[in-house]
């Protein structure tokens, strides 16, 4: 078994796997907490499958866009916490 195939046959399905379970997170998230999480690890897994795509077909360029994908998610984030703080003083 190559490299690529264990890609294709191990890793590709256990990350579509966690979407939907993570999908299903944000969709019954009982807390606006819990559904942020759950974005974040949405797009935290997106940018597995980028790499993924990006090592599969040799195309460094998609890692450079799952950088400022994760860069984004990063200050999302933070914005979300910086809001939750300000709310709770009040």
């Amino acid at each position: 078994m190559s490299i690529y195939d264990y890609l294709y046959y191990v890793i590709l399905p256990v990350l579509s796997l966690s979407v939907v379970f993570i999908f299903v997170r944000f969709v019954k998230g009982p807390s606006l907490s819990d559904r942020v999480i759950a974005l974040d690890l949405l797009i935290t897994t997106g940018i597995g499958i980028i790499a993924l795509y990006s090592i599969v077909y040799n195309k460094p360029t998609f890692l450079d866009i799952a950088m400022i994908l994760a860069l984004i998610a990063f200050l999302g984030t933070v914005a979300f916490s910086y809001y939750m703080e300000r709310r709770e003083k009040k």
